[in-house]
């Protein structure tokens, strides 16, 4: 099972905003430099293992990697969440990332679905 290149382009800008937007964080706040290193760690890897995705040499090692990205990009939500709730960041870049990450966790889950469905 492969996914499209603009899937996987997708996922590389979510990784780019994740990135930019760490850049801009006051780090000299402990609690945020913890949590966006978190942050910065968990967004990237959901680009990561969609490339490692894509690459995947049978639907099992496809859904494993899914798996994993489904799981970072889980985690990434939570650090995000934990940026704006308790860090105080709120702001349209914020609530734009929030939904990417929602939105890429819907589509990797319908698609991992899908594939165990045409295992069947």
């Amino acid at each position: 099972m492969r996914f499209s290149d603009e899937l996987r382009d997708r996922t590389k800008q979510y990784a780019s905003a994740v990135v930019r937007y760490y850049t801009g964080l006051p780090r000299e706040r402990r609690e945020v430099e913890v949590l966006g290193h978190q942050w910065l760690r968990s967004g990237t890897s959901v680009a990561a293992n969609a490339r490692e995705a894509s690459r995947a040499r049978s639907d099992a090692e496809f859904i494993a990697k899914i798996g994993i990205l489904l799981q970072e990009a889980d985690e990434s939500a939570l650090w995000l969440e934990l940026l704006v709730e308790s860090c105080h960041f709120p702001s349209e870049a914020n609530s734009a990332l929030q939904q990417e990450t929602n939105e890429l966790i819907a589509i990797f889950t319908t698609i991992v679905s899908k594939v165990r469905q045409n295992l069947q």
